[in-house]
């Protein structure tokens, strides 16, 4: 279509679309429900976005991801176009002015998390907005099988109630066969048009490696590359100050990304890696969220995902310039063991999740019967030495309750300072010459953000601080007398972590956990990381393996392998010495085919090619299940 190739040529400089973007910017155009599950660096945004700026009125797009919708909002921003989000962070106020501003602004995308859509004050507004468009950004979430389960997914379908002729995208990078089913189920899909990207990635080699030092084997790798561009993905932030300190220790040029970041810190991380300043970055799974980065040669895993989903997201964003490129998941004989017990520790006991949940509401002052949308800022810390519970358990029960649709818990960490001037311009311009101390901080205000009246906008303090000549204390000041005198609404930045109940807290006897926050997941959970755990042992051809467990089938004997993952360069390897197969045989026998395929630690099929060589050869003979060598006198 016509109108979609200006927009993307306008908005964001591209005279034509990737695979598949451009059927499904004309099915969404048209007006079909559409579900489009593109492979991670697929370009998913532009599939909603493009539509959204050729539609007519507003779209919601609803993420279960904070940071990705701050990406995508300042971008859109950046470009021109106006974008707004509803989150957890956010107080009462400032979600109604959002609100607002959607149904009576020129808003053209609005993006909210799940849980958002559920209250009263968002449905009462969305009845009344004129809705183009409903994106459903990482539609997996919608399924109890999808690895990141939201239950307040299975909502959106009402809000078609209200807007019943407005066209629905799902859009995901990955999803298994129950998955999908579950997804067109759910959103209530009418005959929707399905685009599927290829799940191969030809250019790229997945390998697995075992060695009892990780960190060495990393070093030295990079170290090799010391011009090529990588992602090492850690489990946790601690892994990641440990390996960007030895790193930068070596002088190798890396950089760090994590939730906890402030998002000055983020920026300044990623603008350095995109540039090529960094070539390494050290992350957790936060890093990569709407990263479009072409030239990246390798990606690490120094941890390696629980589920198969999460691996093959996080590989995919090496090689997305078609280039060959490498991803290698490292593991120690540690390493499963440990794999299994973090899965038993995320989900302590029934009961003393609910004791946690008591607890947690005792020390944010939360009262029986109240509490509803409220929330708390959560000093974990504080609450460990007050409560003595471990902070890990004190993670996964809050996870656990998030999931029962109990709390939101937005674990980001960090929630920059954001303020709205509340009155009019004349009314600012006389107060401003009525104090001359806050002349110059009121002027930095308006000039840098212009939509400053009309909505809550994040600022950094140390750089307003430094362009006004102030220190951080005196620009403090100065906002608090801006509030008290009611000139400006403001939240101050925070550091920590924040709870927000759903619904008013219950006495504890009343606390009910649901099957599918608990028990199914746990289930759900548990065959994922055995799939992970057999993705990580086999002797499969690797691509083969991602496919397969995506399509919901088993590998075929002869069927196409990549070539170029460890376990098929290991099987050329083997192919080309017969002879040492055939030694390496002889040398366990007698013994049955599962006895030799565990003690070679070889595939079923390259053991029988030797061991057909050597019945024809009339070396061994098979009887009872058992292979032996033949007797010179037989």
């Amino acid at each position: 279509m016509k109108k979609a190739k200006e927009i993307l040529k306008k908005y964001w400089g591209f005279d034509s679309f990737r695979p598949l973007q451009e059927d499904i910017v004309d099915s969404v155009i048209y007006g079909h429900d559409t579900a489009a599950i593109l492979p991670t660096g697929g370009g998913k945004s532009i599939c909603f976005q493009v539509p959204g700026m050729a539609l007519e009125g507003l779209t919601l797009v609803i993420s279960p991801l904070i940071g990705l919708m701050e990406d995508q909002v300042t971008t859109l921003r950046k470009k021109g176009i106006d974008a707004e989000m509803i989150t957890s962070s956010m107080t009462y106020r400032e979600i109604d002015i959002a609100l607002d501003n959607a149904r009576f602004g020129n808003m053209k995308f609005l993006y909210t998390s799940p849980e958002r859509i559920k209250t009263p004050l968002f449905i009462s507004r969305f009845k009344l907005m004129k809705i183009g468009l409903i994106a459903i950004d990482e539609a997996h979430c919608i399924s109890e099988w999808g690895h990141d389960f939201r239950p307040a997914y299975c909502e959106i379908a009402k809000l078609r109630e209200h807007h019943p002729h407005t066209p629905l995208i799902a859009l995901t990078a990955s999803a298994t066969q129950r998955v999908k089913k579950d997804i067109f189920e759910s959103l209530e899909l009418k005959h929707p048009n399905v685009f599927e990207g290829d799940l191969e990635r030809k250019n790229l080699s997945y390998n697995v490696e075992f060695t009892e030092n990780k960190l060495q084997t990393i070093i030295e790798l990079v170290q090799a590359k010391p011009n090529e561009t990588g992602i090492i993905y850690c489990g946790t932030r601690r892994s990641v100050k440990h390996i960007v300190t030895q790193l930068r220790a070596l002088n190798v040029p890396a950089g760090f990304y994590h939730g906890g970041l402030k998002i000055e810190d983020r920026k300044y991380m990623l603008d350095n890696w995109l540039n090529g300043s960094l070539k390494v970055m050290v992350a957790t799974n936060a890093f990569g969220m709407g990263i479009d980065k072409p030239d990246v040669r390798y990606v690490l895993h120094f941890e390696i995902p629980n589920n198969i989903e999460a691996f093959y997201q996080e590989a995919g964003r090496a090689g997305r310039d078609n280039q060959e490129a490498k991803t290698i998941a490292y593991y120690s004989s540690e390493d499963i063991d440990l794999m299994k017990n973090q899965f038993l520790m995320k989900y302590p006991p029934l009961d003393r999740v609910k004791a946690i949940f008591s607890a947690v509401c005792n020390f944010l002052q939360v009262a029986v019967g109240s509490g509803d949308q409220e929330s708390y800022d959560f000093d974990i810390q504080t609450f460990h030495k007050n409560f003595g519970i471990p902070i890990t358990e004190t993670y996964y029960a809050l996870k656990i309750l998030q999931l029962n649709e109990t709390i939101n818990f937005d674990e980001a960490g960090f929630h920059s300072t954001r303020l709205r001037i509340t009155v009019g311009n004349s009314t600012l311009y006389k107060f401003q010459v009525s104090h001359d101390k806050i002349m110059n901080l009121v002027a930095l205000l308006t000039r840098s953000y212009p939509g400053i009246f009309d909505r809550f906008i994040n600022i950094n303090e140390y750089e307003f601080a430094k362009r006004l000549k102030i220190s951080r204390k005196e620009l403090t000041k100065q906002l608090l007398f801006l509030e008290e005198y009611g000139v400006i609404d403001i939240n101050f930045q925070s550091n920590l972590p924040k709870i927000t109940l759903t619904g008013e807290r219950l006495p504890d006897s009343m606390l009910a956990i649901s099957p599918s926050a608990y028990l199914n997941r746990k289930a759900i959970e548990e065959e994922k990381l055995n799939s992970m755990i057999h993705f990580i042992t086999s002797n499969d051809c690797r691509s083969e393996l991602i496919i397969a467990y995506f399509n919901g089938n088993e590998i075929e004997p002869e069927g196409n392998k990549c070539g170029k993952c460890d376990n098929c360069i290991r099987l050329k390897q083997i192919n080309h010495k017969l002879e040492d197969l055939t030694e390496m045989i002889k040398a366990i026998l007698p013994g049955t085919l599962n006895k030799i395929m565990t003690e070679l630690n070889l595939p079923k099929e390259i053991i029988a090619k030797g061991l057909h060589h050597l019945i024809l050869e009339e070396e061994i003979i098979f009887k009872t299940d058992t292979y032996s060598i033949r007797k010179k006198n037989n």
